[in-house]
């Protein structure tokens, strides 16, 4: 009951954040799913004694350290990272803030907790459960506080403040567990590590880097996942129900999906790997049996019986049992690589938000394999939310959510016609002439993309905008849902700017305005606006829907070089177009010439 609630809130609130705060959104569910430091918590209490040191001393209790260190890298980074995003979209004539009066109804709560813990009486289960519901209360009042920016860092204070208190109730259980004082003094150790490592990375991280960043930090909660489960079956075998065994099977399957999928994420949003679709033949045949397989090794692992029956006979049962779970492992790795390098890179920003749901619902499985009611409705939240935020970004892209979830997105038919042939010539501009063609407009759209970021011209772009509205100019900024490399990361870079709110709009809203536009910036954008996507039957984002710039009176579009691809690898059709002139060079130069100039 307790997860349908919770998977129904995730479901409603996530439809109320707004489309430039989801990135911050994505942040800090991630933050949020470090919760699988409770598995790893409770993993560190089970069978310690008084003479317990401070080095785990079984399988279980290592899993356990792992899973707790990781998962501290993960709330305290993600938080961090949501602060600093947030921050961004601060103004100087918002109201103060008062946080710290949250302190006092915490201080309470945690009070109460260890009143009943020290007062004893019998309380301490009750009162524990009371702060868990609270926490998941937090939780979800965390997501609906990023519905617009002015309550957004609210939302981001109770996430802090729902981790907090599911951590407490945690520390509560592990002592009606009989935890040793060792126990906690590991939690506090490994925590303080995992906060540490959280904190360095964060401090590192800008509007630029969140992507790849949040893919990292997703990694993180996929291993925290697998080990927690591993060490719930090491710490307790030959003594679970086929429940917990399933759970511990699906837990350990969706956290190696979600790990490697992160990492080949991350490595394709940083560069380190081709951002094309590996198209390995009978890619779909691949996944099926890798599924097949998989099937097989889940009812071995719940009836290990069964190796009997198929000629296994020189396993023991706990032996063919630990050899399905390892096995799984590895193959739900490879699973995981498979389906996300299948993907290409123009669908990447909706592959962050898959992966965002796959975290939520391994800290289910967890929750299910543990008996722990947060982390189901914590984990549910997490996986809705991020499941609809997919449907989404899907609806926005003109792709199918079974494409993504399966691995095909954008891959499913390769086209099979030639590429459609570009005609006429590129017009090189001059920012001088674009400086001519603004002063003598009046309906001004700016266009930002990925490159925008890359080169750091996003103050040079506010200045330029702030300027040309000075002189009565109507200017607004066109932002393509999946413009970056995750959903709204265009919103938080043009936010670091301090751009104003009632000057950027979504595709959506400004979509069919373009013919009464006079001229048009192109900045770092390529694939967001081709031409090619709603001409172009055979080429790769065929279909996705596009900022229509081409159809403006006047179009210039800041490129370092002709030759230069979009994400997608294909040239951009509107480069030849009569209307349309490509201004040369590196952006941030560009903008800072064309600020000067005007």
């Amino acid at each position: 009951a307790t997860f349908a609630l919770a998977g129904l809130a995730g479901y409603q609130v996530v439809w109320g954040v707004a489309p430039a705060l989801h990135s911050p959104l994505m942040a800090v569910t991630n933050a949020i799913s470090g919760m699988t430091a409770v598995g790893g918590m409770l993993l560190l209490a089970q069978g310690t004694s008084e003479s317990t040191g401070l080095v785990p001393d079984s399988p279980a209790h290592w899993m356990g350290a792992i899973a707790t260190a990781l998962s501290f890298v993960n709330i305290v980074g993600g938080f961090l990272i949501t602060g600093k995003m947030l921050d961004l979209f601060r103004r100087p004539e918002d109201p103060k803030d008062y946080f710290e009066l949250y302190l006092l109804p915490s201080a309470l709560l945690l009070a109460g907790l260890g009143g009943a813990y020290y007062g004893g009486g019998g309380h301490l289960e009750n009162v524990s459960g009371s702060v868990g519901i609270a926490a998941a209360v937090c939780a979800i009042s965390a997501i609906a506080g990023l519905a617009d920016q002015k309550s957004a860092r609210t939302g981001n204070v109770l996430g802090i403040a729902g981790v907090t208190y599911g951590l407490a109730a945690t520390a509560a259980d592990m002592s009606l567990a009989g935890a040793a004082p060792a126990a906690f003094q590991q939690v506090g150790l490994l925590g303080g590590l995992g906060a540490a490592v959280g904190t360095a990375v964060a401090s590192q991280v800008g509007p630029t880097e969140l992507p790849q960043t949040v893919a990292a930090f997703h990694s993180l909660v996929g291993i925290a996942a697998m080990a927690g489960a591993a060490g719930e079956y090491l710490g307790n075998a030959g003594d679970l129900d086929v429940g917990t065994l399933s759970a511990i099977y699906l837990a350990v399957f969706i956290g190696a999906i979600t790990f490697t999928g992160s990492v080949v994420a991350y490595t394709k949003l940083s560069g380190m790997m081709s951002s094309k679709a590996l198209s390995l033949p009978g890619r779909d045949q691949l996944n099926l049996g890798m599924l097949g397989v998989l099937a097989v090794g889940m009812a071995a692992f719940l009836d290990p019986s069964l190796g009997s029956t198929v000629g296994i006979d020189s396993l023991t049962p706990e032996a063919l049992q630990l050899s399905s779970l390892s096995f799984g492992a590895v193959v739900s790795s490879i699973l995981g690589f498979h389906l996300v390098a299948s993907i290409g890179g123009p669908d990447m920003p909706v592959v962050v938000t898959v992966l965002n749901s796959y975290s939520g619902w391994a800290l289910v499985a967890e929750g299910f394999l543990l008996g722990n009611p947060l982390l189901c409705q914590v984990g549910a939240l997490i996986g809705f939310s991020g499941a609809i935020l997919t449907w989404i970004m899907c609806e926005a892209m003109g792709r199918s959510i079974t494409s993504v979830i399966f691995g095909g997105a954008g891959t499913a038919a390769a086209p099979t016609g030639e590429a459609a042939v570009m005609e006429g010539e590129v017009t090189i501009g001059s920012v001088d002439n674009m400086m001519e063609t603004l002063l003598e407009a009046n309906n001004i759209m700016i266009v930002p993309g990925y490159g925008l970021a890359v080169a750091q011209a996003q103050f040079a772009v506010a200045e330029i905008a702030k300027k040309l509205r000075d002189m009565g100019k109507n200017v607004r900024f066109g932002i393509h849902p999946v413009a970056g490399r995750m959903p709204g990361q265009l919103n938080v870079l043009l936010a670091e700017a301090s751009v104003p709110y009632d000057m950027v709009f979504e595709m959506d809203e400004v979509n069919d305005d373009f013919e009464n536009v006079d001229v048009t910036i192109v900045i770092g954008a390529s694939d967001t606006v081709s031409s090619a996507a709603e001409d172009d039957p055979n080429c790769s984002i065929y279909g996705m829907p596009v900022l229509r710039v081409w159809k403006s009176k006047v179009v210039f579009v800041s490129k370092r070089t002709i030759g230069n691809t979009g994400y997608a690898g294909m040239e951009n059709p509107i480069l030849y177009k009569d209307n349309v002139e490509v201004v040369l060079g590196d952006a941030h130069d560009t903008c800072e010439a064309l600020r000067s100039a005007l």
